[in-house]
C-alpha cells in the first residue's frame, strides 16, 4: 500500500498551518533542511478512522511574481507534483482577491481533485461568507474553523471520498515480498552504500526489479534461502537524471517507503551526530509503528570522545526510541553490516507476533496487581481483559471502564510491562483502550457542527435571559 499525499495551498495567513497542526495532532511539523528546499514546506502523517495519508503544508503565495514570492510559488508547484489531491484554503473574513484567482488558475492545470476549504467561519454566517467563492468554479466550499476544529469532520469525509482506494496485499504477495526493509535517513549519510553492501554479500541472489511508486526502488533478493525486499529511498539512479531538488531528497518517498516496510534501518552519519532533522524523521517512523534499527554509520572513523558524544546525544535526543535497536556500522568497509540480518529477523518476528487472548489478559491482570491505575474523580479505572488488535506493529486492545481517563504515564507502564513479559524487542507496541459506548455521547456526536453552534447560542441566550430575570426580581 502507498500512502496518498494531500497538499495544503492558499494565500498567506489563511490558516494552512493551523489546519495542518489540527489534522496531524502535533506542532512539530517536519521541515526539510536540505539545501534548495525552503522551510515553508512541512510534512506530517494524518490517521483519522481507517484511512491514513501524508499532508504537505506549503508557504503562502500571492500574485506577485518577483522576489521571495516566486520561490514560494515554485515550492508550491513541487508540492502539487507530489500530491494526489489538494486542499485549497481561502479566508472568508478577508474575502476573495486576485491571489485566490491566481491559485485557482494554477490548480486548473492539474489533473487532480481539489477541495475548496473556506476557513475562519466561527461567529459568522457561513452561507453568506462563502457565497462569493463559488465564482472560482472549483466546487462547493467546505466551511471550517481550523482553530476550533469546526467543520473538520465534514472535510475529512470529503477527503476520504476523493482518496484513491488502496488494496490490501494478499498473503501470497506478502510471502513473495519476504521481509521488507526500508533504508532511510538524511542525504549523504551512506544509504546507497549500505544498500550495495547488503546486496553484495555472498550467496545473495538479486532480481533486478524496480518499483513504480514515486520513484522508490524495490529490490527483491534472497540470502541463505530467505526472501527479502530492500526499499531504497535514495533512488538508485544516475545523478544526470535527477533534475528537481525534491528528487534528491523527498521526505514523501521516505515516509511512503516506511509505510511499506516491516523493518526500518534509519542511518545516521555518526561523524555529524544526531541532528534535528534526524529527530523529526525518526518521530515519523515511530508514528508509522515500524520495527526500527538505528544504524550509526562511519563509526570506525570516530575517536573515543566522538563515540561518547554520540551515546550522550542518543540518550538526550532520542529517549522516545528506547525500544529501538542501535548498531554501529561502516557501510563502506562492511564492519557490523553482516549482523544486521540477524537483527532484522528478530525485529520482524517481534512485529509480526501472534498473541493469544488468554496470555494478554493474564499479563494485564499481573500488571494491575503490581500497579493499579490511579483513581479518577474518586473512582478506580477498571481494566477487564485484552486481546490482539493487529500486527506490524503489535496492537493490544484493552477493554474496561473509564479508559479514556487513563493517563499517558500509565499507558507507558502497560506498554513496558507487555514488552518485558512478551520479550518484544525493537518494535513499538500500541495499546488501544475501549470502554462501553455512552448513548448520550453518541447522540451528541450525531449532531452537525451547525446544530451544535445553534445549541450553544441558544444556551447562551437562555443564560442571559435568566440573569436578566433575576435582576428584574431584585
Amino acid at each position: 500500500m502507498t500512502l496518498p499525499v494531500i497538499a495544503l495551498v492558499g494565500r498567506p495567513n489563511v490558516g494552512k498551518s493551523t489546519l495542518f497542526n489540527y489534522l496531524t495532532r502535533t506542532r512539530d511539523a517536519l521541515v526539510a533542511d536540505y539545501p534548495g528546499l525552503t522551510r515553508d514546506r512541512k510534512y506530517g502523517r494524518v490517521k483519522r478512522g481507517e484511512k491514513a495519508y501524508l499532508l504537505v503544508d506549503t508557504g503562502g503565495i500571492t500574485d506577485n511574481v518577483d522576489g521571495i514570492d516566486s520561490v514560494a510559488k515554485r515550492q508550491v508547484q513541487i508540492a502539487l507534483e507530489e500530491a494526489d489531491a489538494v486542499l485549497f484554503l481561502v479566508d472568508v473574513r478577508e474575502g476573495m482577491n486576485s491571489a485566490d484567482q491566481a491559485i485557482t488558475d494554477m490548480l486548473r492545470k492539474l489533473d487532480k481533485p481539489v477541495i475548496l476549504v473556506a476557513n475562519k467561519i466561527d461567529g459568522i454566517n457561513a452561507d453568506i461568507a462563502t457565497a462569493e467563492f463559488h465564482r472560482l468554479g472549483i466546487g462547493e466550499p467546505v466551511s471550517i474553523a481550523a482553530t476550533h476544529g469546526r467543520g473538520v469532520n465534514e472535510l475529512l469525509q470529503r477527503v476520504s471520498a476523493i482518496l484513491p482506494e488502496e488494496e490490501e496485499p494478499t498473503e501470497e504477495e506478502l510471502q513473495d515480498q519476504g521481509v521488507a526493509i526500508a533504508i532511510v535517513g538524511r542525504p549523504n549519510v551512506g544509504k546507497s552504500t549500505l544498500v550495495n553492501r547488503l546486496l553484495g554479500e555472498e550467496r545473495v541472489v538479486v532480481f533486478d526489479e524496480a518499483g513504480t511508486t514515486r520513484d522508490s526502488v524495490y529490490i527483491p533478493f534472497e540470502r541463505d534461502g530467505k526472501k527479502y525486499t530492500l526499499i531504497d529511498t535514495a533512488g538508485m539512479r544516475r545523478r544526470a537524471k535527477v533534475t528537481l531538488v525534491v528528487e534528491k531528497f523527498s521526505i514523501i518517498k521516505a515516509l511512503q517507503s516506511v509505510e511499506k516496510a516491516n523493518v526500518v534501518i534509519y542511518l545516521i552519519d555518526a561523524s555529524e551526530g544526531i541532528t534535528d532533522q534526524d529527530q523529526h524523521l525518526l518521530g515519523m517512523v515511530l508514528d508509522a509503528g515500524r520495527a526500527l534499527i538505528i544504524g550509526f554509520n562511519k563509526w570506525d572513523g570516530l575517536t573515543h570522545d566522538q563515540r561518547e558524544l554520540i551515546k550522550r546525544q542518543t540518550a538526550v535526543k532520542l529517549p522516545f526510541l528506547d525500544f529501538a535497536e542501535k548498531h554501529s556500522i561502516s557501510a563502506l568497509h562492511g564492519s557490523g553490516v553482516g549482523k544486521l540480518f540477524d537483527v532484522v529477523h528478530k525485529l520482524y518476528d517481534a512485529a509480526m507476533v501472534d498473541m493469544s487472548t488468554s496470555v494478554l489478559t493474564q499479563i494485564l491482570k499481573d500488571a494491575l496487581a503490581a500497579h493499579q491505575p490511579p483513581q479518577v474523580h474518586g473512582r478506580r479505572v477498571k481494566l477487564k481483559h485484552a486481546h490482539q488488535g493487529g500486527r506490524n506493529p503489535p496492537i493490544i486492545v484493552i477493554h474496561g471502564n473509564q479508559t479514556e481517563s487513563l493517563s499517558a504515564a500509565y499507558e507507558r507502564y502497560l506498554i513496558n510491562y507487555y514488552r518485558q513479559k512478551l520479550k518484544l524487542e525493537g518494535t513499538p507496541i500500541r495499546i488501544v483502550f475501549k470502554s462501553p459506548k455512552n448513548p448520550f455521547k453518541e447522540i451528541k456526536n450525531k449532531l452537525s457542527d451547525r446544530q451544535l453552534f445553534k445549541k450553544k447560542r441558544l444556551m447562551e441566550h437562555n443564560k442571559k435571559k435568566r440573569i436578566a430575570d433575576k435582576k428584574k426580581k431584585k
